[in-house]
């Protein structure tokens, strides 16, 4: 519930109301009993925040960090081919192990 200030026309006393917002406004002076009284405009409250979740750091990415994190892991290596001793494929049409001369 706001707090809202009030001032009186009559005899310029000024003072602090806890009111709901759907409550009507005072119209008479506790002080002089004058029907005159009018809500000021006032400042408001600050918000406040309260929990997790409310910091630029919490919600905030940095697109480059991004990409080093991205980065740091550890590629996967393609397994290399392994080369034997002995061709598989045909002796007579292979480079390697062509016929002996």
């Amino acid at each position: 519930m706001p707090t809202y200030e009030y001032q009186c026309k009559a005899c310029n006393h000024t003072f602090e109301e806890f009111q709901s917002m759907s409550e009507p406004s005072l119209t008479t002076c506790p002080s002089c009993n004058e029907e005159s009284l009018v809500r000021l405009i006032g400042m408001g409250a600050g918000f406040i925040f309260k929990g997790s979740g409310f910091y630029a750091t919490d919600y905030k990415r940095n697109s480059k960090n991004d990409g080093e994190e991205k980065s740091k892991k550890p590629k996967e290596k393609k397994p290399e081919a392994k080369t034997s001793d002995t061709c598989t494929s045909n002796p007579d049409t292979c480079p390697r192990c062509g016929p002996d001369e």
